[in-house]
Parts: C-alpha cells; sequence; structure tokens
C-alpha cells in the first residue's frame, strides 16, 4: 500500500493513491488559495463519512432505504490545547426508520475503520531517501 505525495504552486499539496488524485489546498486565510479541503478537513471527513458508508451498507443489507438518512459530525475544539477533543456523529434517521434497528445503526456506524485506527493509532515514522 503505498500513496504519492506531491506539491503544486502556493499551498497546493496532492495525493495519488490507486490512480485517484486527492487534491488539498490551504485557506486564503492560511496562504492558500481555498481551492480545495485542507488536509485536516479530509481527515475529519473520513471519519463521518466512514461512518456513513457503514450505515449505508447497514440499511442495504437490510433492505432499508438510506435516502432519508444524514449523518452531522460535530467537533468540539480545545483551544488551550489547539486539538479537536470530541467528535460527536448524530445519525439523523427519518421517521420512519425501523425502532428495532436505532441501536444496531449506531454500532454500524461505530465499527468504521478510520475510527478504529483513531482508537488504536499505527506508528507514523518520517525518514528521508534520496529519490
Amino acid at each position: 500500500m503505498e500513496m504519492t505525495i506531491s506539491f503544486e504552486e502556493k499551498k497546493k499539496v496532492n495525493a495519488v493513491y490507486n490512480e485517484m488524485l486527492i487534491k488539498t489546498d490551504q485557506s486564503v486565510a492560511s496562504g492558500g488559495e481555498g481551492t480545495a479541503p485542507e488536509p485536516f478537513t479530509l481527515f475529519l471527513a473520513s471519519i463521518g463519512t466512514c461512518a456513513g458508508i457503514y450505515v449505508k451498507s447497514f440499511c442495504d443489507q437490510r433492505g432499508i432505504s438510506a435516502s432519508g438518512i444524514k449523518l452531522t459530525q460535530s467537533m468540539k475544539y480545545d483551544p488551550a490545547r489547539k486539538l479537536v477533543e470530541r467528535i460527536i456523529i448524530d445519525i439523523k434517521l427519518p421517521p420512519d426508520f425501523p425502532d428495532k434497528y436505532k441501536e444496531a445503526v449506531i454500532k454500524a456506524a461505530d465499527v468504521c475503520t478510520v475510527k478504529r485506527h483513531l482508537a488504536d493509532p499505527p506508528l507514523i515514522e518520517v525518514i528521508t531517501s534520496q529519490s
């Protein structure tokens, strides 16, 4: 598994993974042009979208329409530490969602791979080499 990171002008940094280009930029306030999400925004979005795919798969496996379901992700920021200290994912279910599956859909979102990696983070090692 490998991802290639490259630079464009100003504050644009991109990643290529499995032939897919993932663009990032910094906000105008941070010296970028605001043409793409900031890397930290992508990180936060990966949490909610990962939970979302597990919710969608849960519904698909049971023949439940997911069209009326929406996830809202809120972040609580600790200004003293300058870190997000809490992330809340609210699965907004339509009125006709079966009551018997409400707890199960939470459990489905809870097994998201991104969340599991945060709970047991990998070692991140930064090295240099000649290209």
